[in-house]
């Protein structure tokens, strides 16, 4: 960032999304004397932030883009049951993200992405601590077990080593090795496919819907505003002030403006000077009824296929969809992740499942976020989390407030500049 002038500190800024990372942003600009108003195209938590998996899970916060996902090759990825799915029909610049990631998904800038994201995993969990200190009522709850099970041991394989490389980069990870028995006995809800596991330490989970309403309740007490139905269709930068386009004509001005608009980030922040593309990898999720309802996150990394207790059901995600975000919900895909988990859950009622959703994570080509500001010192983005908005939603949102309000960067978001 350039210099600052301390008489223009920002007194009345606008973030463009209700999602975790914009409404955790609003939160700690309030927390520095700032007035806020969100704007979101539908209302809170209608991304990503809806239903997804709701894990606070920092230990395994990676690059999206690794080895792996280059071995599953092109037929892999234009199956429908796949876990990544690339339609045929991809546009042009789909397959310009897609070379990119694929650049990325080597040994060595994995490493480098990972050692990135290190200072924000260790301070993520914090994040969340100092929004219940500040007020916020949304829980978080301890994972009593965090397990990743896996049919073999032979396919545990792949995550023991993905966590010796999150070692050498400097993030530490306590968990457990498990035989199939060990962790049926601490997750009853595991079928006796399960053959190997591991139980992670130190994790935690949330209702994400519940927990980013109730994160906007606390911004709409403390003063702000949040603009439902708002569309952004620009945004107008000259001396002293940003000017917010609107799909209805009209226009507004503020002292600074956060784009944390999701999938749709690209889309307004291009113009000023972000040329990393924000992709929409698309998850799906379901609700279902289970004997045992889990005392924590279940994860079968295999199938790419995620479980968290939610209430007295468990909330069943998967699938990394590269397609337009406001595309409908593909029934293939739901089939796909019913598959997958099928045989690996007791007790699981997969056909009387609810609450079908598909959301779009923003994704990076170099899986790493893009937080900061633009071209203009006015006007900052945050957004590109991936799979980990979540997470790292507070954490973002902490940090990047410091930047809006002193007009320094801190240094943990050198690795995350959005004109990189």
């Amino acid at each position: 960032m350039g210099a600052f002038d301390t008489a223009r500190r920002p007194g009345r800024v606008a973030v463009v999304g209700a999602g975790m990372v914009g409404l955790a942003t609003a939160w700690f600009l309030q927390e520095r004397g700032v007035s806020v108003t969100i704007l979101d195209r539908e209302g809170v938590a209608a991304g990503s932030s809806w239903g997804n998996a709701g894990w606070l899970t920092p230990a395994i916060a990676t690059p999206l883009p690794e080895p792996a996902v280059l071995r599953y090759g092109v037929r892999a990825v234009l199956s429908p049951s796949s876990p990544v799915y690339v339609p045929p029909s991809a546009d042009p610049r789909l397959i310009r993200f897609l070379a990119r990631f694929a650049r990325n998904s080597t040994a060595a800038r994995w490493r480098a992405a990972m050692e990135a994201l290190v200072p924000l995993n260790r301070r993520a969990l914090a994040g969340f601590d100092a929004l219940a200190e500040g007020g916020v009522t949304g829980q978080t709850n301890e994972a009593k077990s965090f397990l990743a099970a896996y049919r073999s041991e032979a396919e545990r394989t792949v995550l023991l080593e993905e966590i010796e490389h999150i070692h050498a980069a400097g993030q530490g990870v306590e968990f457990d090795v498990l035989t199939g028995a060990e962790a049926r006995e601490i997750e009853p809800s595991l079928a006796d496919e399960v053959g190997a596991a591991i139980r992670l330490h130190g994790q935690r989970f949330i209702d994400p819907s519940s927990y980013v309403h109730q994160l906007a309740e606390s911004v709409r007490e403390r003063g702000g505003e949040i603009r439902a139905g708002a569309v952004v269709t620009g945004i107008g930068d000259r001396a002293g002030a940003v000017d917010i386009q609107l799909a209805d004509g009209g226009a507004e001005p503020f002292d600074a403006v956060v784009i944390a608009a999701g999938a749709w980030l690209s889309d307004l922040a291009r113009p000023l000077g972000v040329r990393t593309l924000v992709q929409a990898g698309r998850g799906y999720s379901f609700s279902i009824p289970i004997e045992h309802v889990p005392a924590g996150p279940v994860y079968f990394p295999a199938q790419r296929v995620a479980c968290t207790p939610i209430g007295d059901r468990l909330r069943v995600a998967g699938m990394m969809e590269f397609r337009a975000p406001d595309a409908p919900v593909d029934p293939r895909r739901v089939r796909a992740i019913v598959d997958a988990a099928r045989p690996l859950l007791r007790g699981a009622d997969l056909d009387a499942r609810t609450d079908e959703w598909v959301g779009a994570r923003p994704c990076t080509p170099d899986g790493l976020p893009l937080i900061g500001s633009t071209r203009s010192p006015q006007v900052f983005v945050a957004g590109g989390h991936g799979m980990w908005g979540i997470t790292l939603g507070p954490v973002t949102g902490q940090l990047l407030a410091e930047a809006v309000v002193t007009g320094r960067r801190p240094a943990e978001l050198a690795p995350f500049d959005p004109l990189r």
